[in-house]
């Protein structure tokens, strides 16, 4: 069931909301969390399809939260606010609400939200495109207790995950360190299969992939070894390659869906490891709503201090001329003295 509200107020929407759910005959409202989507139009389908599909697992109310832009200065000091509000098979196993937000009133979507909010129960934001560089600032991110970012999504996923580090704070996560919980518990669960010593760890992947950049500094945070930051042609992650004391230990997934674990002493395995879409990640993120140490561990190692720069050899000193001996110097003074006893005769003759 949709319900178009135009030029509404957020009361109007939660009238509309008791409507729909009293018209499908569902009057008890049995959500767990509120999922707020910051995006533009042009993402809003992908963003809301995903929410949709996680809610089966998580029935929520989905606020999603697209700003317009404002073409002239007319409509930039004009506000209004229009809604789109879905329940039943529409909306998942939750209820879903479309704002659309015009003008001045775009500025203070943290007020259009607040009273949509449910009672009691957590909140979380998510940015598919777009994020803020501190999402805790941000007024709708101040609201939530888990503020869910994605670096794949940005110009330069390299840098942002550097400023992410910079303004981390409790309850922050990315979708980029989600898409490597199936690796990270690939490479630990084949650890501890041996009890060799790690001497070195290469990481290979796309060159702007930021999954890679975390899962390299995921195993240098923990192993505390060099890990060594490869490019490949993909997709996505496509290969570990560990150094141990016992020999290497390998997983290698070339095409994307089907990986290959190799350790040494041990027959070759074949291990599902498929890249997920994005309504899995979101609901694996709904899963947990405490802050993720590990992620903040891993994501404060710092881009910068994987593949360090060797230190440079050291150049070789010039050679010193040896020194001069005495008899080295005895035909030069000869032949100095000889020249002293002609100068006499020749100014003689020249006169």
């Amino acid at each position: 069931m949709k319900i178009d509200l135009t030029d509404t107020t957020a009361g109007d929407i939660n009238k509309a909301l008791v409507q729909g759910r009293r018209a499908i005959g569902t009057p008890a409202v049995g959500m767990v969390l509120t999922l707020v989507i910051v995006t533009d139009e042009e993402n809003a389908y992908d963003a809301l399809k995903a929410a949709n599909d996680a809610s089966r697992e998580h029935p929520s109310r989905t606020l999603v939260v697209i700003k317009r832009v404002s073409r002239t200065p007319r409509d930039r000091t004009t506000s209004r606010l229009d809604a789109e509000v879905r329940v039943g098979a529409d909306a998942g196993t939750g209820e879903t609400v479309v704002l659309r937000l015009y003008g001045e009133v775009a500025d203070h979507a943290d007020s259009v939200v607040l009273p949509l909010l449910l009672p009691d129960a957590p909140v979380v934001v998510w940015w598919p495109v777009n994020a803020p560089l501190d999402p805790a600032k941000d007024p709708l991110g101040a609201l939530a207790q888990r503020r869910v970012t994605d670096t794949y999504a940005a110009e330069q996923p390299v840098r942002e995950l550097s400023a992410r580090a910079a303004a981390y704070t409790p309850g922050d996560t990315d979708l980029s360190w989600t898409r490597i919980t199936p690796w990270r518990s690939m490479l630990a669960a084949a650890l501890d299969q041996v009890t060799c010593e790690v001497r070195g760890v290469e990481v290979e992947g796309e060159e702007f992939n930021p999954s890679c950049e975390l899962l390299a500094m995921w195993l240098a945070d923990r192993l505390d070894v060099p890990v060594k930051r490869s490019r490949s042609s993909g997709p996505g992650l496509t290969a570990v390659r560990m150094d141990t004391s016992c020999g290497p230990i390998v997983l290698d997934r070339a095409d994307g869906s089907l990986a290959t674990l190799s350790i040494e002493g041990q027959p070759a395995r074949a291990v599902a490891l498929k890249r997920r879409e994005t309504a899995e990640l979101i609901a694996e993120e709904l899963r947990r709503l405490d802050p993720d140490d590990t992620y903040a561990s891993a994501l404060r190692y710092g881009v910068e201090r994987l593949n360090p720069v060797p230190a440079q050899q050291a150049v070789e000193p010039v050679a010193e001329p040896e020194p001069v001996t005495e008899a080295a110097k005895a035909p030069a003074k000869k032949a100095a003295a000889k020249t002293a006893k002609k100068a006499p005769a020749r100014k003689a003759a020249a006169k």
